[in-house]
């Protein structure tokens, strides 16, 4: 048997956690699939996903990298 992996793609803007609906910065990678965390419940669960995840990807240095339209 072979497994073939998909590859990643970036987050984006539509990708929503999956707890609470907000644009999602967090990653895990699970053998079962994938979840998708904000910012804070990726860092609330990240102990527990760091233990059981393939892969974990925290992509929330980007929240302050970019200034927001409203900013200007």
């Amino acid at each position: 048997m072979t497994t073939t992996l998909l590859p990643f793609r970036s987050l984006v803007v539509q990708d929503r956690c999956d707890r609470c609906g907000a644009q999602a910065y967090f990653r895990a990678v699970l053998i079962a699939g994938d979840l998708l965390f904000c910012a804070h419940h990726g860092r609330e669960y990240s102990a527990k996903l760091s233990e059981t995840a393939v892969l974990v990807e925290d992509h929330s240095a980007a929240i302050n990298g970019k200034p927001s339209p409203a900013a200007y």
